[in-house]
Parts: structure tokens; C-alpha cells; sequence
């Protein structure tokens, strides 16, 4: 990342009733909140334009509404929901968010209690799947979820291409044909939350997660995420398989010709290779574009 300016909030006073014991939720103590919001200010600076920045009277009211309202127990929740109101302006970049809890109940002698935590818009790649029901309809509802997430932004979005169904020993032109798509999001989940959202809204629309290479209402799979490299039983990314499936391929590609798959390199350069080893087709849907 380039490296960014800063814009600092410290010492920002709020009253609220965050805790786990009744007494806190009755009675409320003070939080004190630190920020630091890392931006780009060269514009803001050179031109004297406060809409280049952040407004930092309206962050610190913003900051101190989100942390005095709707008790929780913890200050772990209190500083992920400052961080994501300081990361809803489009200005920020990156967050540093410290909530202190000066007068916790803590039977001995302290000077201060505080969680510290760092959040970010990442850039991250999601594969869109349907060959049941409605499919057009799947895809433009699961579009339609992420743009309207709270920690997820909808950057852009790929044309709708058709696809036959892939299964283990290849192509299977008895089962429905699937529509495809892919789109670039930005958001402040970690991999593990983004992926938990996506099999969110998978159960929404109908998945059943019966049969490994079955046919789906929705299939949603995580590609890229950021420059993250996970190898766990649950998730894996850059996904393994992403750099072998054109129906993944074709459509990232006409969304943007100049992506690269980390790892394996330009994905129109891997769409090509794909093509001509297996003869996988890929066809036009005529649809309205998904954003």
C-alpha cells in the first residue's frame, strides 16, 4: 500500500452501558476512543477542499454516537463498530480504532484497560454460480446482497455468461446450464467473515450443501482476497482451481483485462490457455449489466 497521510481523533469521551456484568448495563461508565484514519490528504492540502478529506467534527460525533448506542458486552464489538463508521467514509483507506475502559470492574489496582484494532477496505474477488430455479435472478439477488452490506462495497461487476455444468468426469450437457459472473468487491471482513457471509447468503437462496459437485441454486466462491495466501480446510485462497475454470475465467477477464490471478499470472492469458487444452465453451446471456 502506498503510504498515507493521517488524520487523528484522541480522547473522544462517551457515556454508555457496554459490559458484561448488570450492574455496567444499569448504571454505564465512561469510554474514551482513539482513532487514527490513514488517507490520502495531498489533494485536501494543495487545494484547501475539506470534501478531499474527512470532516473531523462530524467523525467525532459519528464515533460517539456508534459507541453510545445499543450496549454490548464487549469492547472488542465497541471498536469493530467504530471502525466501521470511520471506514463508511470513502476518504479512509485504513483504521486504527483503541477503546479504553477506564473504570472496568476490575478488583485490583489499574491504570487504564483497552483493545486496540486495525481494519481496512481489501480488495477481494467473488465467483457467481446458478443452474437452478431462476438463475438470472440468483445472481442479481446475491449482487444486490453485497452491495447492500454494511462492510462491503460492490466495485465492480461482469457480464452474465452461460456455461454447460462441469462434473468430476467432465463436461455434463444433461444437467441444467449454468449462468456466471464474477465481481470485485472492497470490504473491511476478514476472509473468514466474508466467507461466512457468502455461505450466508448461499443458504438464503436455496443451497443445500448435499452433493460436492451437485447442481445449485447459488454457488458463491471466494478467489482473491487482497494479496492473503490461506491454506486451511475450510478456505483456500487464491482459490486452487480458479486458474483451470473458464466459467470463472471468461467473466473476470471481460470485467477486467488486465487481472491477474496471484500466482498464476493475467487471467486472459489463463482463459486462453483453458480454452485451448480443454475446448470449454462460454457463451454470451443476454441480460442487463448487474451493476
Amino acid at each position: 500500500m502506498t503510504r498515507l497521510d493521517r488524520l487523528e481523533l484522541a480522547g473522544l469521551r462517551a457515556f454508555a452501558h457496554h459490559g458484561v456484568y448488570q450492574h455496567e448495563r444499569e448504571t454505564g461508565q465512561p469510554f474514551v476512543i482513539d482513532v487514527v484514519v490513514h488517507l490520502d490528504l495531498s489533494t485536501a492540502g494543495s487545494a484547501d477542499d475539506l470534501g478531499a478529506t474527512i470532516h473531523y467534527g462530524v467523525l467525532a460525533e459519528d464515533i460517539v454516537h456508534a459507541v453510545e448506542r445499543d450496549p454490548v458486552d464487549l469492547i472488542e464489538t465497541v471498536a469493530e463498530r467504530v471502525a466501521l463508521v470511520v471506514l463508511r467514509h470513502r476518504a479512509a483507506r485504513l483504521v486504527d480504532v483503541t477503546v479504553h475502559k477506564p473504570e472496568a470492574p476490575i478488583a485490583v489496582e489499574f491504570g487504564d484497560v483497552r483493545v486496540s484494532i486495525q481494519r481496512q477496505w481489501t480488495r477481494a474477488v467473488v465467483a457467481l454460480g446458478a443452474n437452478l430455479g431462476d438463475r438470472e435472478a440468483m445472481i442479481r439477488q446475491a449482487v444486490l446482497a453485497f452491495a447492500a452490506h454494511p462492510s462491503i462495497r460492490l466495485v465492480a461487476a461482469s457480464p452474465i455468461v452461460e456455461t454447460p455444468a462441469l462434473k468430476p468426469a467432465g463436461v455434463d450437457e444433461t444437467a441444467p446450464a449454468y449462468l456466471n459472473a464474477v465481481v470485485e468487491l472492497e470490504t473491511v471482513l476478514p476472509p473468514r467473515a466474508l466467507l461466512a457471509e457468502l455461505h450466508r447468503v448461499e443458504a438464503a437462496h436455496g443451497r443445500i450443501r448435499a452433493e460436492h459437485w451437485g447442481d445449485r441454486t447459488l454457488d458463491l466462491d471466494l478467489i482473491v482476497y487482497g494479496r492473503e495466501r490461506i491454506a486451511e480446510p475450510s478456505l483456500v485462497v487464491p482459490h486452487p482451481r480458479a486458474h483451470e475454470r473458464a466459467f470463472v475465467l471468461a467473466p473476470w477477464a471481460a470485467m477486467d483485462e488486465h487481472a491477474v490471478l496471484p500466482g498464476r499470472g493475467p487471467v486472459v492469458d489463463l482463459l486462453a490457455e483453458v480454452i485451448e487444452r480443454t475446448g470449454e465453451r462460454v457463451d454470451p446471456y443476454p441480460a442487463e449489466p448487474l451493476a
